[in-house]
Formats: structure tokens, sequence, C-alpha cells
């Protein structure tokens, strides 16, 4: 498996290995968020889990056009083709333009994604910016006889499409059993068909977001505004599409099918879908008071966290579950998700500490072998830290002295570190101030030093004791005092 990525694709059901159309080209697009509210933790995991993809294909030397959109319009309440628009009903109760309710919350995901360290994509569009796009394929569909127009609304035709084509491809299922497990339509319905969807949705005179069209004024159905963009910045076919697994029955399936009905080709080769956050056992949920937002995990103001966590512990937590695997939140899993990275930072902050010799005991190649191994294997991010908590151990023993590593291998050891810690799993050290306490320490460590010399042993003890209980080591050499943290 060494030199060959192998990614979980949804529609097959199985690891394939990775051949990008045009490599070293890779298009890459993620559904993003719908911005009518504040990003939640389920959300941030997906975000979280596609940056590590992102970042890990760049380390394989892809060039990657990696496009997130934002959903400003089109997603009705309940995910279907009724109800309100979310952006518009928030704008409603908060008496505000349904523009400034977008504003306000993509600027506040853009900050929690820099909180957690998440690289920003090549093109973030918009909805709202690709009408005419969305306009344009919608008149494809019709022409091509699988869409129809009901007084100003334009749905799509799955039982004719699924004539020629496998509707339920993404997910599997047959059409029949689909028709089955769908509610029957109601007499004010306008569908012929109780799957179709819409793609184009007649405005109503008080609806807030709605544009011309060559059916009257009205707006995209959401699963339109994915398949146009997606087109647009990646072509007809491109490598990976991906979001959570919430959006494959119904929305990516949904996209699958406008492609295909409007250029005849499958737009992704594939399919990579993250699973869902549950809470002790639980599945998140706001009904079930178990849910909480990213900022409310950080400050621990929440009735089921006994304290905070630091943006990068919970992102280190997330990176420990593999991103098809689900994530259960609980206050002892974060503990020692803390644990665990402290430990790493620590053994990170210990490299520049470390002593050289002429004999080496580190393989650097056999490390970044397994390294890679475990990111090929479908972006396993568990296997990867598990490895990196054994060069952890490797590092404090050369430390004490136990064991030895050369200047070139150190030097090597460094940038293997680096990059996998920092550029690809995106982490950053929160608790390292060695810049700022360096001259604190050598301060206390010279006191100390002084203290000793007067055979004060009481004030020696009592400075590293003290520095002990607040975290922080010293070790006595023949070469002097070192200092790190525990």
């Amino acid at each position: 498996m060494y030199n060959s990525l192998f990614i979980y694709n949804t529609i097959s059901r199985k690891k394939e290995e990775f051949k990008p159309i045009n490599s070293p080209y890779v298009g890459m697009y993620v559904c993003g968020p719908t911005v009518y509210s504040d990003v939640h933790l389920g959300n941030c995991r997906t975000f979280i889990s596609f940056d590590l993809i992102y970042r890990y294909l760049m380390h394989l030397g892809y060039k990657v056009r990696y496009v997130r959109n934002i959903t400003d319009a089109g997603h009705l309440e309940g995910d279907g083709d009724s109800g309100e628009d979310k952006i518009s009903k928030k704008a409603k109760l908060a008496s505000l333009e349904p523009m400034e309710i977008v504003q306000t919350y993509t600027n506040g995901f853009h900050d929690m994604m820099k909180v957690f360290n998440v690289l920003p994509p090549s093109i973030e569009p918009t909805a709202t910016g690709h009408i005419i796009e969305q306009i344009e394929m919608v008149k494809t569909i019709l022409e091509k006889g699988l869409a129809y127009e009901v007084d100003g609304s334009v749905y799509f035709d799955v039982e004719k499409y699924n004539q020629e084509h496998n509707y339920g491809v993404l997910n599997g299922r047959k059409l029949e059993d689909l028709l089955n497990n769908t509610r029957d339509l109601g007499g004010q319905d306008q569908k012929r068909g109780k799957l179709d969807f819409a793609l184009w949705i007649k405005a109503k005179p008080e609806h807030l977001m709605q544009w011309p069209s060559p059916w009257g004024m009205g707006f995209p159905g959401w699963h339109l505004e994915c398949s146009a963009m997606s087109s647009k910045y990646l072509g007809d076919q491109f490598d990976i599409h991906g979001g959570g697994m919430d959006l494959a029955p119904t929305h990516h399936t949904n996209e699958i099918a406008q492609n295909v009905a409007a250029c005849g080709k499958h737009p992704a080769n594939y399919w990579i879908h993250t699973n869902m956050l549950t809470v002790n056992g639980q599945k998140m949920s706001k009904s079930l008071g178990n849910s909480f937002l990213p900022h409310e995990l950080f400050t621990g103001d929440h009735t089921l966290l006994h304290k905070g966590y630091s943006p990068m512990v919970v992102k280190f937590f997330m990176l420990q579950a593999h991103y098809r695997s689900t994530l259960d939140f609980s206050n002892e899993a974060l503990d020692a998700s803390e644990k665990g990275f402290k430990r790493l930072m620590n053994a990170m902050a210990l490299l520049d500490k470390l002593k050289v010799s002429e004999n080496n005991e580190v393989d650097i190649k056999a490390l970044e072998q397994k390294f890679e191994a475990a990111m090929n294997d479908d972006f396993n991010s568990p296997i990867l830290i598990a490895e990196l908590f054994d060069v952890v151990k490797t590092i404090n023993s050369i430390y004490d002295g136990k064991a030895n590593i050369s200047e070139t291998t150190l030097t090597e050891l460094k940038s293997l570190l680096n990059e996998y810690v920092h550029n690809v799993l995106g982490l950053k050290d929160e608790f390292s101030e060695t810049n700022e306490i360096e001259p604190l320490m050598e301060f206390l460590i010279n006191i100390r030093k002084e203290a000793k010399e007067k055979k004060d042993y009481v004030t020696s003890d009592k400075i590293r004791i003290g520095l002990q209980d607040i975290g922080y080591q010293l070790k006595d050499s023949k070469e002097g005092t070192t200092w790190s943290k525990t």
C-alpha cells in the first residue's frame, strides 16, 4: 500500500486506489454550511476531516482545487421543497435583511475555521452568486425532457430519469424501495412523482429572496446550487465530492441525478462522507439537550461539560477517530485527548533540546513509511497519531539519555514531524510559550544555581518542586540545567 492512496468510495462501498482524472491536478467539492446560524460541531467535524484530506493530498504533491460552497439561499426548512427559507425566516425574526444574516454567520463560520486552523478552500462560491448558472442548468434539464414546469415551479422527474439511469446509485437502493418509503403526495402537491424534487421554486410575493427566471419570480432548489457550482469550477467530471453522511441519501443523490441529466456524466469519481457525532452514546440533538456549540466546548459553559477544552484539543480529539467512524463526546474522552495532545506538543518542544551523538538508533525511512501507510489507508489519522506517540517515546528516551540520535537524523526527524503534525494534521501548539517564558526560566535556573553554590538547598529544592507543581521539569547534567513541560 506504500505510495498508493486508497479512499473509501461511498458508491462502491469499498476502498479504491486513488487515480485522479488529470494528475497531478485534483478537483474536490465539499458541501459547505447554510449560513443562518452558528456553525455546529457536526459541521466542524466534517470540515476538519476534509481539511485533513486537502492537506494530505497536497503533501503527496497534488495540486488541489478545493471548492466549498456557502448556501445563502434556497435551503428550506426540513431540507425539502416546502416551508420557509431558513435564512429568510431568521431575517424576519431579527428584522434584518437576509444578506445581513448571511454575512454575520459567514463571518462567524470563517472565524471558527481559523480557530480550528482549517485552511480556506481554493474557491468559496455562494448560491446567490450563481443564479444564472442554476437557471441555465434547469433549462438544459427541461430540454432533455427530465423535468417539468408547473405554475412557475420546475421539478425533476425521478421516475423518468430512472428509466435510463440508476437514481439510487449512491445509497444502493432500488427506486421501488425508495418509493415505498416515501410519503404519499398531498392533494395540493404539484409533483407528479413522490420522489420528484424542485429545481426552481415559484416565490410567493412575501418571499424575501427571489429572482426573475423564464418561469417567473422564484428561487433555486437547494440541491441545484451544488450541481451548478461544482460543474462550473471543476468541470462535468471531477475527482472527489464530499460532505456529511446525512447528505448522501437525498442531497447528494439528487445532485448526481441533476448532473447526469444535464451533461450525461456522473460528476465525481470518489464520494467521501463523514460520520455523525454522539454525546455519551446518544445522537447529538437540540431536542435531547445534549447539543453544544464550539464556543461552549471551549469555555465549558454547558451542563454536560465539567470544564472547557482548547480548540486544538478538540481538533486533536476529532482526529483521533477515523472520519467514517461515529465520534462520541464525553468529558473522559476529552480529558484523555487533552493529556495526549500535551504529550505530543511537549515532545515536539523537546526536539530542540535533544543532544546529538555519533551513534544513531532512529530509522527515519521506517517512520516515514509508517506515517504514509496510515494516511494512505483512507486518511487513517488515528493510526497516524498512534505512530506519532511511538515517536514521542523515542524522543523522551533520547532526552533522558537512554537512546541516541545523530545530528543529521535529528534534522530529518524535525522536518518529518513538522510535516505530519503541523502541515498534515493541522495542529498548533497552544501550550507553547517558549519565546515568552524562556528568559523567566533561565532567570529561575540561575537563581537556583546560585542557591546550590551557596549550599542553600532549601531554596534550590523549593524552585525545582515549585516549577514541577505548575508543570515544568528541570533536569541537571554536567552541561548544565535544562527545562521542559511535563
